[in-house]
């Protein structure tokens, strides 16, 4: 036998095993950037899920605002209602004042702005 020199089924042997080892290898690193890839589209996706939510959320609480600040105004309105009828009169008192309205004109006038109320 030769000592220096390996022989041609050796060498196919370990370019084999090489080839087998590098091939492997490969597969392996290619799953992990699959699952990789994969883990950053699922959080791509809860990401733009939870931002979805949290418009809906925002949608959700200015309709609920927008609901409490009718509320709240539907609740002043008979009191604007009574300062309107005081201007109203304090109106009908100025005409009545300046001579454009007699004091039966004015008394009138004020009893149906009272009694519409």
């Amino acid at each position: 036998m030769r000592r220096g020199r390996r022989s041609l089924v050796g060498t196919m042997a370990r370019t084999a095993v090489v080839a087998g080892t590098a091939t492997a290898v490969a597969r392996t690193v290619a799953a992990g950037q699959q699952q990789k890839a994969a883990a950053q589209q699922a959080e791509a996706a809860a990401q733009q899920q939870t931002q979805q939510d949290l418009a809906a959320m925002q949608q959700q609480l200015e309709a609920m605002q927008a609901q409490q600040a009718q509320a709240a105004i539907v609740e002043a309105t008979p009191g604007a209602a009574g300062d309107d009828v005081l201007a109203q009169i304090t109106q009908l008192a100025q005409l009545n004042a300046s001579g454009v309205l007699t004091d039966t004109q004015f008394a009138e006038a004020a009893r149906s702005r009272l009694l519409a109320s």
